[in-house]
């Protein structure tokens, strides 16, 4: 009997620890109604991409600076996540902003993971270290909806980080790559649930 899944692509832009954990999960079988079934990259080497080649999913490099501008690029993305009929994307170590033409092909559909508890150190790329900077005794991470605000989408997961005192980026990385690799599996669990419930756009 066939089981219907939800059919995932992710986008990473760097090496993809994040992505490469997933696609791991994957294919134990720990994604029991997702497929993922096509991984875009920018940056090699990608450990994502090598592994999804290994595995039989799709792995497509599409590079930003190859294109006259955003929209160009963007319309590339949106062009080979329709043709895959992807339902859902996940954005795992993915640098760039999405903007509007992309929110209108897959609405309320393109996950984001950020390394923050929301509403705290939103739209930066050093989350992490501004909160060990600032002195927070709990940081964590947060899934979201992207939407046409940059991280202000609505929470889909979180899960809180304790930090003591004089703790440094390089003792506390290891916490976020444990902690992340769950959390996104939860996501995905969320997203399931609310798909198959007949709520294929989270609002």
């Amino acid at each position: 009997m066939n089981i219907e899944k939800i059919k995932w692509a992710i986008l990473v832009t760097g090496w993809g620890r994040n992505a490469k954990d997933t696609i791991e999960a994957y294919t134990k079988g720990k994604l029991k109604k997702s497929d993922i079934v096509l991984v875009i990259y920018e940056d090699e080497p990608c450990g994502a991409a090598d592994l999804a080649k290994e595995v039989g999913i799709d792995a497509v490099q599409i590079i930003k600076k190859d294109y006259p501008n955003r929209i160009a690029y963007q319309h590339a993305l949106i062009n080979i996540l329709q043709n895959k009929n992807i339902d859902y994307v996940f954005l795992l170590n993915y640098k760039y902003i999405i903007k509007n033409d992309m929110l209108s092909a897959f609405p309320n559909r393109i996950i984001n993971i950020h390394p923050s508890l929301f509403p705290s150190f939103l739209a930066t790329k050093t989350a992490v270290q501004e909160a060990l900077a600032y002195g927070v005794k709990i940081t964590g991470i947060t899934t979201h909806v992207i939407d046409d605000k940059i991280d202000e989408g609505r929470i889909l997961c979180q899960k809180a980080i304790k930090v003591k005192n004089e703790t440094t980026f390089e003792e506390i990385y290891p916490k976020f790559a444990k902690a992340g690799k769950k959390l996104i599996r939860r996501t995905i669990k969320v997203i399931e649930k609310n798909h198959f419930n007949g709520k294929r756009n989270i609002e």
